[in-house]
């Protein structure tokens, strides 16, 4: 207790003293071991004990505002806690970035708080300054009511003596937004390196990455003009002048190796990314942003011979969670430095808290997967019966989940792909092999859960027993899969789905993709009273148009020649197109690309049907002809790549109802 006692009234007396005003960001400067590591800055390292997944403890940290007590549950909400350190060039760009701090005030649910703590011993210091940044931004945005969400701990995490500690050590790692990305100097005449932090630019616009030797470091001025002198070695330019992207690609076509931008003095890193068309140019070296060196400028102006190299030392974790039904979590990959993943984390927090309740409502529930090994061409395979008075649901939902071999997300498969429910429930039926549900896999999360209402396709199920088979492409890393069917029946005066008509399948979006979907012609059976266009339709693939997953197509089905109906994938291939998807159960934060937009689909997110209301464009006579036609287009012409053509996955149906 008395050492409680003088450690909180050391920060009391600190913080008393201390004057609010600008932050200068401040250089790491790392000597290296003599087995040529850098020297870690931490002063502890626990033994590695909870996983992601174990409940969290109580706890409490003593704050800016006085005390933080934390018991996690669904009356207190989530809540993220970020460490931060001055060794992370990743983590100044995070908060010196106005875009990037508003990002948190504005996308935060009100059902998460967020506790800010500091690595270093500058403790005290860091959590006022953080929280000076964010009641400034609050301040211009309007948005103050989210600061009494936010807390600020001002001892340092290694003297904090709790469970929170063990985690952020022991679930330590290097990527994008943790462990530390430095630039290592020698010189003629120096004793030892000079280790400073970098931040790389962004990946999407660059095509090479750093080697592990040592590049000779040439002058390059502020890379605005080519210069022959720079060729085989890293460019070292000032920022200013042009734009990153521009010193990029003058100092490539110099013949250059890499180019390292150094920030003018009294500036923090910036995030170096491409704007506009300039994101369409792949560029073929490295690049990266520290801060202006004065031995190495120096060195430069004498001519002495300069060499630089690139690490990346593990450090502790930056950031974890725990959701609102109190469980440990990994907040997976920041793809560049800004909140927006912290604030959609939380929203998916949120998601998944509503998608526990709705799971609570009344169903007849069957399992048919139980954390079972999809992998391989077989997938995973199970028999199940179904309930015996099927006929009188009228509601079908999948409550599926994709999971990891292990605990980690580090564990999980490391690409996209489409997984896809086939059911047979008689093999002689013309339902057998039908795709029941479609879902695609994420960038190496394992937290993706989802319900989709496939309702229309009760009368596929056609059989007292069902198999069903789950499956992606065989050569991709396992996943662990969970399925549930949930009948449901919603009143006593409902319409349901008796009878399922096949349409459309996709095909090769190319210039015969329309001319094979030939016009399907149907009568309307007896006693229908309600007729439903369902489709499940989803892009892949890439031409020189991004065609099928990047590109914007449209889908069109037209009713007997009057009535088109379209569905149309606008979001395709912008560059945020799926983080609104979050709050539908897209997995946030993968370790890939997810943010951009797709046709039809998001990485971590099941596809949901489309349906549309066709029976006014119907003749329901059971005497006449209906006409349906299906014609796919891109930019509202028929498709017509030059290159390598997408291609269209696709199920669409007639469901008719009494």
């Amino acid at each position: 207790m008395a050492v409680l006692l003088l450690q909180q009234l050391w920060w009391l007396l600190v913080v008393t003293a201390h004057v609010t005003g600008g932050r200068s960001p401040r250089r790491l400067k790392l000597i290296l071991n003599e087995e040529g590591d850098a020297v870690s800055p931490a002063r502890l390292t626990p033994a590695p004990g909870l996983e992601p997944g174990d409940s969290a403890a109580a706890f409490r940290v003593p704050t800016l505002g006085g005390e933080l007590v934390f018991k996690p549950g669904p009356q207190t909400g989530s809540l993220v806690l970020h460490a931060f350190t001055n060794h992370s060039g990743f983590l100044e760009v995070l908060w010196s970035s106005e875009s990037s701090v508003s990002s948190l005030l504005q996308d935060l649910p009100d059902t998460c708080q967020v506790l800010f703590l500091s690595l270093d011993e500058s403790s005290v210091t860091d959590a006022l300054w953080m929280r000076e940044q964010l009641q400034r931004a609050a301040a211009s945005s309007g948005r103050k009511e989210v600061l009494s969400r936010l807390h600020f701990c001002p001892v340092p995490l290694f003297a904090l003596g709790s469970w929170v500690t063990s985690v952020f050590y022991a679930w330590s790692c290097r990527g994008h937004n943790c462990g530390l990305s430095q630039a290592a100097f020698t010189a003629d005449g120096w004793r030892i390196p000079l280790v400073v932090k970098r931040l790389d630019a962004r990946y999407d616009w660059l095509t090479a990455r750093w080697g592990q030797g040592s590049y000779p470091l040439r002058d390059g001025g502020d890379g605005c003009a080519s210069l022959p002198s720079v060729a085989g070695g890293v460019a070292w330019v000032s920022e200013g002048g042009c734009s990153f992207f521009t010193k990029v690609q003058t100092m490539a076509r110099s013949n250059a190796s890499g180019v390292l931008v150094y920030a003018l003095p009294g500036s923090p890193l910036q995030d170096m990314n491409c704007v506009a068309d300039e994101c369409d140019t792949p560029l073929n070296v490295p690049a990266a942003m520290v801060h202006q060196e004065p031995a190495v400028a120096e060195a430069l102006r004498w001519q002495q011979q300069v060499s630089v190299s690139f690490q990346t030392t593990d450090s502790p974790n930056f950031f974890f969670g725990i959701n609102q039904q109190g469980a440990l979590w990994e907040l997976g990959w920041f793809l560049y430095p800004s909140f927006s993943f912290i604030a959609w984390q939380a929203q998916w927090f949120e998601f998944y808290s509503d998608l526990r309740a709705r799971l609570d409502a009344p169903a007849v529930v069957v399992p048919v997967f139980d954390r079972v090994r999809m992998q391989g061409d077989a997938g995973a395979v199970a028999s199940v019966r179904l309930p015996p008075d099927l006929q009188g649901f009228d509601g079908l939902e999948l409550d599926a989940s994709l999971s990891c071999p292990g605990r980690r997300d580090s564990s999980c498969a490391q690409w996209d792909h489409t997984v896809q429910l086939l059911v047979c429930c008689d093999r002689l039926g013309p339902h057998c092999g039908t795709e029941l549900g479609r879902w695609i896999t994420a960038f190496r999360r394992g937290s993706g859960h989802w319900t989709t209402d496939v309702s229309p396709l009760l009368p596929v199920l056609d059989g007292a027993t069902c198999t069903f088979t789950m499956k992606t492409v065989p050569w991709a890393m396992p996943w662990i899969v969970s399925l549930n069917l949930r009948f449901k029946n919603r009143s006593s005066g409902s319409l349901r789905p008796f009878r399922v008509m096949p349409l459309f399948s996709g095909g090769t979006f190319d210039r015969s993709y329309n001319s094979k979907h030939r016009p399907v012609q149907c009568a309307v059976p007896p006693s229908t009273q309600k007729v439903e266009l369902f489709a499940v339709i989803t892009g892949h693939g890439s031409d020189e148009n991004g065609c099928g997953e990047f590109c914007v197509t449209s889908h069109h089905f037209v009713v007997n020649a009057a009535h088109n109906n379209t569905l149309t994938f606008d979001t395709a291939g912008s560059a945020l197109g799926c983080t609104s998807r979050v709050k539908d159960g897209a997995v946030p934060n993968e370790h890939g690309t997810w943010l951009y937009g797709r046709g039809g689909w998001c990485d971590g997110l099941q596809v949901a049907p489309w349906r549309r209301d066709v029976t006014d464009q119907l003749d329901l006579s059971g005497t006449g002809t209906n006409t349906i036609l299906y014609f796919g287009l891109f930019n509202g012409l028929d498709p017509n790549p030059s290159q390598t053509p997408g291609y269209i996955i696709m199920s669409s149906f007639l469901v008719f109802y009494k």
